[in-house]
């Protein structure tokens, strides 16, 4: 059995870059740790690709895949999303000071706010050190992780998830969440309606329980598409083409704002085909 093919490596790098995302998060990066996060998405697509191509599918393969995934797709958002909720007081601070003017000073410009997050996150590892006064409301954040273990394994056993999804991927899962700390870095020292929309979505009353809806989401039932074409004809791909149409024209108009209107999307058409195949199945038994 040889370890160290191509899709292996490939897989190991989608691990580092989760890594590497946890490390930025916690230094205050939180407008650089999000990409490593993607570009371990498209590292995770691309090892079983590669595996295919080059014919090298295995359990090693398997077992290596799910485990980087733990990392870059469960444990990384859970912890960047942890970041995202302790600097959330610090962004109520800000928001309060500024809340009558209609604009910044010149001091709180990007990289100002990416300090005041590393400020934040130091602030409360130093109450959780000491134990005093420490605001445990972030580790609600640690739900995701938890139910990525649980969505990872059943995956792995679940013969029915060869062609498409039952339970939302963790990688969708993860993708939907790094819209929080972009948007949080471009706009959270900014005026207008993107700072008080993204200021209201990290309330922790809003953010946790989108946590532990979209956490609950990854082991459902609920039966999703996944973008595996065998052919290119519009039967049988139509929910795909319209997803992916809908992509581009979301991106390109929305830019930072579609990411998680893009994993909504997903999770809405999917419901749609799952009821339309039920009522047509239902007719042709009746």
């Amino acid at each position: 059995m040889k370890m160290f093919n191509i899709p292996n490596l490939i897989t190991a790098c989608n691990m580092l870059c989760g890594v590497f995302a946890i490390i930025l998060a916690f230094a205050g990066r939180i407008d650089i740790a999000p990409y490593f996060i993607f570009l371990a998405a498209i590292l995770d697509f691309f090892d079983g690709f590669a595996a295919r191509m080059l014919k090298q599918q295995g359990e090693l393969g398997k077992q290596l895949d799910s485990l980087a995934d733990m990392i870059s797709f469960g444990l990384a958002p859970g912890l960047i999303m942890l970041v995202v909720l302790i600097s959330q007081t610090q962004f109520d601070i800000l928001e309060s000071t500024f809340q009558h003017r209609d604009y910044l000073p010149a001091s709180w410009d990007s990289y100002s706010i990416l300090q005041l997050v590393s400020a934040s996150v130091s602030q409360w590892k130093s109450s959780l050190f000491e134990l005093k006064g420490v605001n445990w409301l972030p580790f609600a954040a640690l739900i995701i992780p938890f139910f990525s273990l649980f969505r990872l394994a059943k995956f792995n056993i679940d013969t029915r998830q060869s062609e498409s999804f039952i339970g939302l991927p963790t990688p969708a899962n993860t993708i939907f969440f790094m819209a929080f700390p972009l948007l949080l870095s471009q706009y959270g020292g900014t005026i207008g309606w993107e700072h008080d929309l993204i200021m209201w979505l990290i309330q922790p009353v809003v953010l946790i329980p989108i946590i532990v809806i979209m956490s609950l989401l990854l082991v459902s039932e609920l039966p999703l598409f996944a973008l595996k074409f065998k052919h290119f004809k519009w039967k049988g791909n139509g929910t795909r083409y319209v997803f992916l149409i809908s992509c581009g024209i979301l991106i390109s108009t929305l830019l930072i704002w579609s990411i998680p209107i893009i994993v909504l999307l997903y999770l809405l058409l999917s419901f749609i085909q799952h009821i339309l195949r039920k009522n047509r199945t239902h007719e042709i038994q009746s």
